[in-house]
């Protein structure tokens, strides 16, 4: 009931006070869900599920997300993952995911943190991947032989004012880069997902871990 309790929380992004009693103590349920974050429990869970991903196409790209006026309360917020961007204070989640179109590794920073900063350590965390299917926000040749440097071949269009042009560019490939896009979106049908509540990083780190966990389990059903 204490993991229902935090799906629950998930689902409906409520404070932690108004989990129903039906699930349990809510200072129950936060406490055994900080514990977790704080060992890594649901990165491992994820780690664990995502093992069986698919290398041969990874798609990444970033998406800001709103950040709730009561998690930008903190001392030191330069750890937290919290930025200022158009819209206000925000965070941004970098993600990687596979040619089934589901989650492989993710990072967080600060909302208007440029996508290229975490180009090389998304390509990091898949070391196998053989294509990177990016959009013009990873336009940078630098990026494109690190790329090549770890075995694989970026797909990444050039920006209009490129004089080398995409003659190169499998645009047939890159038609299925609204995988990466999708992903996002099934994760924002959670509340606490789509705004972020949480004053630790590591604590809306965990929550997105268990989400993209949840994307996972279909998979490993006989």
């Amino acid at each position: 009931m204490t993991l229902e309790g935090i799906l629950y929380r998930m689902r409906t992004g409520i404070p932690w006070r108004d989990i129903p009693k039906e699930f349990g103590c809510w200072n129950k349920i936060f406490r055994r869900f900080n514990l977790w974050s704080k060992k890594g429990v649901m990165s491992e869970i994820f780690k664990f599920l995502s093992a069986l991903n698919d290398p041969d196409w990874i798609f990444i790209d970033g998406s800001i997300i709103k950040a709730h006026q009561d998690c930008t309360n903190i001392r030191d917020s330069k750890n937290e993952a919290v930025g200022s961007s158009r819209g206000g204070k925000s965070t941004k989640i970098h993600l990687a995911v596979d040619s089934g179109g589901l989650p492989v590794y993710f990072e967080l920073s600060g909302g208007q943190v440029n996508d290229i900063v975490y180009g090389q350590s998304l390509v990091s965390g898949v070391p196998d991947a053989k294509k990177i299917v990016a959009d013009k926000g990873y336009d940078s040749d630098p990026f494109r032989d690190f790329i090549r440097n770890l075995g694989g071949e970026p797909v990444i269009p050039r920006r209009e004012n490129s004089k080398v042009g995409n003659k190169d560019m499998d645009w047939c490939l890159y038609r299925y880069r609204h995988l990466v896009e999708n992903a996002f979106l099934k994760v924002k049908k959670y509340r606490s997902i789509s705004t972020r509540y949480d004053k630790l990083a590591r604590n809306y780190h965990a929550m997105l871990a268990l989400a993209f966990s949840m994307m996972w389990l279909p998979m490993w059903v006989d």
